[in-house]
């Protein structure tokens, strides 16, 4: 492995939580300021290497993180981008459902469900009585 996948993939393993290849570059560039941005993208796009990194379609694009924390889903508020983690149980119902309708083996770890969060669904629901 190169000394840029090696910083590469250090980054998302320093870093807790979703990390966007964009901020990946930045942080690599200031450690190593020759590294070209689209390595790093080439870099976390290698699925088949044991070492890559996992990663999830949100609202603002591919996030990625530690292959290990990869057991949960995203609900995205499209309104005010709020991310709300869903277990991969209570994701379970919603699994079922598909294959049962379509069957179809759904890798929720793999995407976002995007809708309104309770709050900003609460502010669009019109009161009664006015």
């Amino acid at each position: 492995m190169t000394p840029q996948r090696r910083a590469i993939v250090s980054e998302v393993m320093r870093t807790s939580g979703h990390i966007s290849p964009t901020a990946v570059a930045r942080k690599v560039l200031g450690e190593m300021p020759g590294v070209n941005p689209s390595t790093v993208d080439r870099r976390l796009t290698l699925r088949e290497e044991p070492s890559a990194p996992s990663h999830s379609h949100l609202q603002t694009g591919a996030e990625y993180h530690r292959a290990h924390e990869a057991a949960h889903g995203h609900l995205t508020c499209s309104r005010c981008g709020r991310d709300d983690a869903l277990s991969l149980r209570e994701a379970r119902r919603l699994q079922q459902l598909i294959r049962a309708h379509r069957g179809f083996e759904a890798d929720l770890t793999h995407f976002a469900i995007t809708g309104l969060c309770v709050d900003c669904a609460a502010a669009t629901t019109p009161t009664s009585g006015t």
